[in-house]
């Protein structure tokens, strides 16, 4: 698949009409909900909260849509120092007819990498060259933007999914010992969740949990 680069080349979107230019635009509008999940920390904190909702036991609570805005408002915060940089260096000199709108995208693609790179396993990185046929390891700047997206998202699953285990083991050790405590005493038929779901809020409420997730989930982008 073509590099965006060489698309933006091939195409010299300054010479389109602007009917043309807007029809262009909202089409690529559709795609926002896909690069918010395959190009950003998006993926890793909403599936980090996921977890601490199925380890707490509360079904639907808190609900979908408050979970997606805190995941959305989060990545925001954690994309900022990425999103400061393509905006000095793409959106503002294309604002002030310094370059055209090819090289703004350029620009915007390069320092997305630069943040994509940083937090992706070069084992996945490997992985999809591979599959892409390359026959060495092209230096950084030469990777190509749709070989890197797949390796970036498989990497934040798999970070997700590790904090995701650490985040699941402390309400794990209450359900066995609310578990035990019921076999104990002969209370076999009474559901086990019926008991450890309040004792896993109280647990959480009482340690904070919505400070620390929110906590650990920047600093592993912080430290990445």
């Amino acid at each position: 698949m073509a590099d965006p680069n060489d698309l933006l080349t091939a195409f010299n979107l300054k010479d389109a009409s602007p009917p043309v230019q807007l029809a262009l635009a909202l089409g690529l509008s559709a795609l926002i909900p896909a690069a918010l999940m395959t190009l950003t920390s998006f993926t890793r904190v909403i599936i980090v909260l996921s977890f601490v909702r199925q380890g707490l036991a509360t079904q639907n609570v808190p609900p979908n849509q408050v979970l997606i805005g805190l995941a959305l408002f989060l990545s925001i915060l954690i994309m900022k120092p990425t999103l400061d940089d393509i905006d000095q260096q793409s959106l503002q000199p294309y604002l002030n007819k310094q370059i055209d709108g090819p090289t703004a995208v350029q620009k915007a693609a390069a320092v997305q990498k630069k943040f994509m790179l940083k937090h992706t396993r070069s084992k996945d990185l490997e992985l999809f060259l591979y599959l892409s046929k390359a026959k060495e390891v092209p230096p950084p700047d030469d990777i190509p933007f749709f070989t890197l997206v797949p390796a970036f998202v498989i990497s934040e699953l798999k970070t997700a999914f590790i904090m995701g285990f650490c985040i699941y083991l402390p309400f794990l050790m209450v359900d066995l010992v609310v578990s035990s405590s019921l076999t104990a005493m002969g209370m076999v038929m009474m559901p086990p969740v019926t008991i450890s779901a309040p004792f896993k809020v109280l647990l959480f409420v009482l340690a904070d949990g919505w400070h620390l997730i929110a906590y650990a989930v920047a600093a592993s982008y912080s430290t990445g």
